[in-house]
């Protein structure tokens, strides 16, 4: 027998500029820019009003030397305004831009999947971090693994967490302990599978770096509040994560309500719930519980289904315990009540308490009781949920990146225009992505892909493939709408 409760992995601590997270701390809620990084008024005005809402940690790219050098400018216009935000360097491609980034920046973010190897150019950064008191994050992103990780391992968690303990061994035999590490994926099972086995790594090596949590490309509105919030809380329930993003296809500052909503809603998780059967239950290996095949939200037949209502401060923990003490293998629906007046509220505190115990396989429906709400919203937050947890697909799935100073077009309203169109179809996937640094790796598992190649151009994905190159953007939306029709895939809901 064990006890399932809330307790926060031990980390040690890592300085960003005026922010420290690690050791305890508060965690740290942050957002990125999309705005052109060459433009240092545009930019600047964006850092202050994601500061101003809350967010003291900023990440902007820098794909080149002209952005690299321009992070100087934008640094010394924050100081001149008073704004002490901890600003970030995002490298991609260009592993050699990380060294003039670090000249300016409290934090240099590095996807191991552009370095060749763990030594040489990046054992120079760490050395010149060291210098300057800059931190660095060990960044893994799903869609971006280098080719002699891919060859070996896959498109997978495990691979993504090989590539991340190599940079992070480099690290502690350097005796550098100034590292953040994130393993971000859209596919939120994915995701969360890559973090908990990363953790597992990390503790056999006596590791305790922070970590950064994050679902990429989670969309917007409800839906990518929901998403989010299934794979962010997940983790969080599991103690893990020092600093956090809910990527949004939105302006940047809409992030910093909703990641601080998470942080608080696990601020006080109280109570111990004796686990009777915990081999039962693996983090790390998706395995369903019962032989439902498709999950239930509260107003369809639930004949032979146990209800099982969480009462406590800590529903998920509470909830995992039920379910594995139960003797038989009945299929089971958890239900929360939920006071919020707010529908976004609500939705992104039952996503973080109930999701995972779907995307654990433990759970086989969901009951919001949430009497602020009419039945029909309850139910569209159930389905999100279930969606989100990648259990039961019932509406158009967008995986839409939030957009950065590397975007080729104006995304929030393209996706707006993709969803007017398609969002009443029936499973179906669609991947919409500003550029290519992580846009076909990230959509991988997408039907559809609506791909950035170059100013006003778009480039269009069957799955993985190239089906129209750099096409004018205002011929692409209704060549994806053809290309859909043309495929046998226009099914309505």
């Amino acid at each position: 027998m064990n006890l399932n409760r809330f307790e926060r992995r031990r980390t040690h601590e890592v300085r960003i500029g005026s922010v420290i997270i690690g050791g305890g701390r508060p965690i740290a809620v942050q957002s990125m820019t999309n705005t052109d990084t060459k433009d240092t008024e545009a930019s600047v005005a964006q850092i202050e009003r994601i500061d101003r809402a809350g967010g003291k940690i900023v990440r902007l790219t820098a794909q080149g030397e002209r952005e690299g050098e321009n992070l100087q400018q934008i640094v010394r216009r924050l100081r001149e305004d008073g704004f002490d935000t901890a600003i970030v360097a995002d490298i991609h491609f260009r592993p050699e831009i990380a060294a003039i980034a670090a000249k300016y920046v409290d934090k240099v973010r590095i996807n191991p999947g552009n370095y060749r190897a763990a030594h040489g150019e990046f054992e120079a950064l760490i050395e010149q971090c060291r210098q300057r008191g800059v931190a660095l994050r060990i960044g893994v992103n799903h869609g971006s693994l280098s080719k002699r990780i891919f060859d070996r391992y896959g498109d997978t968690p495990e691979g993504m967490v090989v590539s991340a303990m190599e940079f992070l061994r480099v690290c502690r035999d350097r005796n550098f302990d100034q590292v953040v590490v994130s393993m971000k994926s859209s596919n939120t099972r994915v995701m969360v599978a890559a973090y908990r086995l990363l953790v597992e790594a990390m503790d056999r090596e006596a590791m305790h770096y922070p970590i950064h949590l994050g679902v990429t490309e989670a969309g917007n509105g409800l839906e990518g509040r929901i998403k989010s919030a299934v794979g962010i809380g997940a983790l969080l329930a599991d103690g893990i994560g020092d600093t956090i993003r809910v990527s949004l296809t939105e302006a940047p500052e809409n992030e910093i309500p909703v990641a601080q909503l998470l942080v608080d809603h696990f601020s006080d998780r109280t109570g111990e719930f004796a686990v009777v059967h915990p081999e039962r239950y693996s983090p790390t290996r998706y395995r369903r519980r019962s032989r439902i095949a498709v999950p239930v939200v509260h107003d369809e037949p639930m004949e032979g289904f146990r209800i099982l209502e969480a009462v406590s401060k800590n529903p998920t923990a509470e909830l995992r315990a039920a379910i594995l003490n139960m003797e038989s293998t009945d299929p089971v629906l958890i239900k929360r009540r939920y006071e919020d007046r707010s529908l976004e509220a609500a939705a992104v505190k039952a996503a973080a308490d109930l999701g995972p115990l779907l995307l654990d396989g433990l759970a086989d429906g969901i009951w919001i009781d949430a009497p602020a709400f009419d039945d029909a919203q309850r139910r569209e937050i159930e389905l999100m949920i279930l969606q989100a947890a990648r259990v039961r697909f019932t509406h158009t799935e967008y995986i839409a990146c939030p957009s950065c100073g590397r975007t080729l077009y104006d995304i929030e309203r393209t996706l707006a225009e993709i969803k007017s169109r398609t969002s009443h179809l029936r499973n179906l996937r669609i991947g919409v992505m500003g550029c290519i640094v992580n846009g076909p790796g990230e959509m991988a598992d997408a039907d559809y892909g609506y791909v950035g190649a170059a100013p006003g151009r778009i480039t269009l994905y069957k799955e993985s493939e190239i089906v129209a190159r750099n096409i004018p953007q205002e011929e692409a939306l209704d060549r994806l709408i053809d290309l859909i029709r043309a495929n046998g895939d226009w099914r309505e809901a």
